[in-house]
Order: structure tokens, then C-alpha cells, then sequence
């Protein structure tokens, strides 16, 4: 069966995809990301460092039109067409893998409506790891339940994998553990990555809701799907702080990241602030990485 990396490079123009597979097979299996800028050398990311992408005849480099071509094979699309599509500045692919672009914005009323030329792109390789929450459950329950839960790391530092894999984990149950049932919002479709209804990554047996504002995804999945436990990733505003807290009301544990390095680093920000007032959440899990390994500490919240 076709991995997680070859299935991304095939969104890639032959020249490279050809560069990407001459990666050895264990640099393939540890790459996370790909990165592309027009006129500039392409590189390859594993354990948060850059690497540059190598051919026979040296370094790789990627021209604009290398990069309008990404664009295309990913949507199938014409450039213009394509972009149309990318307001939030990047396209989820099939297999739960992610198109970041960045490049001269066209803005209308404040927002913006396209992206006239492209400068950069960020091809994110979703890698699950299966069994990587295990370990952390026991720390996380109480009872038959769960409480509720931040996942704290840097950007990129396993936040989104360490979730999916609670989520499986929460909703299937095992060894003296009942299934529970789990609800997913899934803003940026990162998580179980929905394809034509169907999660494309494994998050067991939880119901998700995809593309909606997190906010409303977690009112709309208390309400309808009588959740235990809801689950989002990355909180990035006010109203995903407001939705936490009605949901912690009713009955329901949530399970939800946020960028961040420690406590201190948290409640340095206005926003966390709010959720640490609340007392939300029961248990903090932090990742760091050491020794190119990533690391996992759960604390326990007053």
C-alpha cells in the first residue's frame, strides 16, 4: 500500500517528485514537509530542521512556474481557477496531506479574494502515528471518562497527530475503557482530513464536523450529537474560548491544543488567560522535542 509520502509526492510536477524520491527510504519516511520558493532552493523538514533537497547535479530549485504547477496538479484545475480556492491560504488534499501557499494577495474589503502570484509553498505530509496517546490515557481519565484536556506545543511540534490519536483512542475504547462518544470539529479539515464524507486519517469512531468555524462546530455538535467528550485543534479566538466553556458546562470533557511552550508562555497571552480563569481544562500535556525525539509531560491543573 502506497505511504503517506509517496502518496503526497504525486502532487508534485515530475521533475520534483523524481528529486523527492531520490530521498532514501528512511529520509522519506521521517520527512514531514516540503518546502518550495520560487527562484530559491526547495527543502525537506524532519524533527523541526531544514534540509535542502538534493539532485545529482547538486542543490534542487524551484522556479514560479514549478510552482503554478503544484497548483494545478493539486486541483486539477487552471492556476487562476485554483486559487479562487485558497482564502485561507491553503488546500486540503486527499489522504489528509495540506497545500500552504503564500504570495502577493489580491484584498477587497479587507479580505482576501486571491492570490495573484505565488512566492512559497508548504507541502504538509499528515503522518499519523497510531498509539502515540496511549500512553498518556491512564494520566487523562477518571473513571469510565476523560477530563478535559489542552495539548500544548510549539507550531509543528505534534499538537494536531498527539489529538488525532486521543480522539481514536476516546472513541474506540479498550482493555477496561468504554468507547465513549467523541465529537470532532474539524475547522481546517487537519484532523480527520474528510474526504466525500469519509476521514481520511484514522479517528476511530468520533463524528466530525469539517470546514466549519470551530466555534460554531462545537455548539452545533453539543447540541446534536450528545457528546462526552469534544474535540478541537488549535484555539485561536475568542468565541472557540466561549465555546470550551459551554461545553465544559454541560456535562462534556474537551480535549483541545493551543500553540505554546508552557504555562508561562500561556498565560503570557490574553486570550489563554481566559481559559486558565475558567478553569477549563484538568490536565495540561506539553510536547517538546529532544534529541530529535518528541517528548511528552502531563501536569496535572488545579
Amino acid at each position: 500500500m502506497e505511504g503517506p509520502f509517496l502518496e503526497a509526492v504525486r502532487y508534485l510536477p515530475l521533475r520534483l517528485r523524481a528529486a523527492a524520491l531520490g530521498l532514501t527510504e528512511e529520509d522519506q519516511a521521517r520527512c514531514e514537509e516540503l518546502r518550495f520558493r520560487a527562484g530559491r532552493g526547495v527543502f525537506w523538514l524532519a524533527e523541526g530542521r531544514a534540509r535542502p533537497l538534493m539532485a545529482a547535479e547538486g542543490p534542487v530549485e524551484a522556479a514560479g512556474e514549478d510552482l503554478r504547477r503544484v497548483v494545478e496538479l493539486c486541483t486539477q484545475a487552471s492556476f487562476h481557477t485554483a486559487l479562487d480556492q485558497f482564502r485561507d491560504g491553503f488546500l486540503p488534499l486527499r489522504g489528509g496531506h495540506r497545500l500552504g501557499l503564500c504570495g502577493t494577495a489580491a484584498v477587497r474589503g479587507g479580505a482576501v479574494i486571491n492570490l495573484r502570484e505565488l512566492s512559497s509553498l508548504a507541502l504538509r505530509i499528515a503522518r499519523p502515528v497510531p498509539g502515540v496517546g496511549e500512553a498518556l490515557l491512564p494520566r487523562l481519565r477518571c473513571g469510565g471518562g476523560v477530563l478535559s484536556t489542552l495539548i500544548l506545543a510549539p507550531p509543528g511540534g505534534g499538537k494536531t497527530t498527539l489529538l488525532r490519536d486521543l480522539v481514536r483512542a476516546l472513541s474506540t475504547g479498550g482493555g477496561d475503557s468504554p468507547p465513549l462518544r467523541t465529537a470532532l470539529a474539524d475547522e481546517r479539515g487537519e484532523v480527520a482530513a474528510l474526504w466525500r464524507g469519509e476521514p481520511q486519517l484514522d479517528v476511530g469512531q468520533a463524528d466530525v464536523m469539517d470546514g466549519c468555524p470551530k466555534a460554531a462546530a462545537l455548539l452545533m455538535l453539543l447540541r446534536s450529537m450528545n457528546p462526552q467528550v469534544l474535540a478541537a485543534d488549535e484555539i485561536t479566538a475568542p468565541e472557540d474560548v466561549d465555546a470550551l466553556g459551554m461545553a465544559a458546562n454541560c456535562g462534556a470533557a474537551v480535549v483541545a491544543t493551543a500553540h505554546g511552550t508552557g504555562v508561562e508562555d500561556l498565560l503570557r497571552r490574553p486570550l489563554y488567560q481566559r481559559l486558565w480563569d475558567r478553569k477549563v481544562f484538568r490536565r495540561l500535556v506539553t510536547i517538546r522535542m529532544e534529541g530529535g525525539r518528541r517528548c511528552y509531560a502531563v501536569e496535572e491543573l488545579p
